[in-house]
C-alpha cells in the first residue's frame, strides 16, 4: 500500500518523524545530562527542543493522519496505525505537559513532575515508532507496490 502524501516519490510522514523523536528525545538526554552536572544550558536547551519537537511531530502526525485514512477499513493495518497514531498523541500531550510546567521555572529548571512527563514521554515514543516500523516492514503501509532490490530511482520515474 503506497502513501497518499508523497514527496519526489516518498512518503512525506517517515521523512519527517525523524525530526520530532530526534528533538524530544535528545530533551531527554539534555535532561538526565543536565541532574549529573547540574549545568542550567542543558534545562534551557530541553526546553526549546521539546518546542519545537511538539511542533514537528504535529505536523508529522498531520502526514501520518493522511497515509492512515488510505488503510484498508477493518484490517491489522488499520488498528496497528490507530495505536500507533493515537499513542503520538499521547506523547506529544506528554511532552506538551512537560513544557508547560517548565515554562515558568528560572531558566526552564524542570521539577520532579515535569521529568516524569517527558521520561514517559520518550519510553512511549519508543513503543509507537516499533508499531510505526510494524506498520512498514511488517504490513507494508507506505511502501510503493513496485519496491524490489533493483528498482529504478524514484527520481526517475513519473510523479503523481
Amino acid at each position: 500500500m503506497q502513501s497518499r502524501a508523497k514527496a519526489m516519490g516518498h512518503a512525506i510522514h517517515p521523512m519527517l518523524i525523524v525530526f520530532p523523536l530526534g528533538l524530544l528525545a535528545t530533551a531527554v538526554i539534555f535532561d538526565i545530562v543536565y541532574l549529573i552536572t547540574d549545568r542550567s544550558g542543558f534545562t534551557v536547551a530541553s526546553g526549546y527542543m521539546i518546542g519545537a519537537g511538539i511542533v514537528g511531530g504535529l505536523v508529522a502526525g498531520l502526514f501520518g493522519f493522511l497515509d492512515w485514512r488510505a488503510t484498508p477499513p477493518g484490517s491489522r493495518a488499520r488498528r496497528i496505525g490507530m495505536l500507533h497514531g493515537g499513542g503520538n498523541v499521547v506523547v506529544l500531550v506528554l511532552f506538551a505537559i512537560s513544557w508547560l510546567l517548565r515554562r515558568g521555572a528560572v531558566d526552564w529548571q524542570p521539577g520532579g513532575l515535569a521529568l516524569l512527563f517527558s521520561f514517559v514521554g520518550v519510553a512511549l515514543a519508543g513503543v509507537t515508532g516499533w508499531l510505526g516500523g510494524e506498520l512498514v516492514e511488517r504490513l507494508g503501509v507506505g511502501v510503493d507496490d513496485g519496491a524490489h532490490v533493483n528498482a529504478p530511482s524514484s527520481l526517475a520515474q513519473k510523479h503523481v
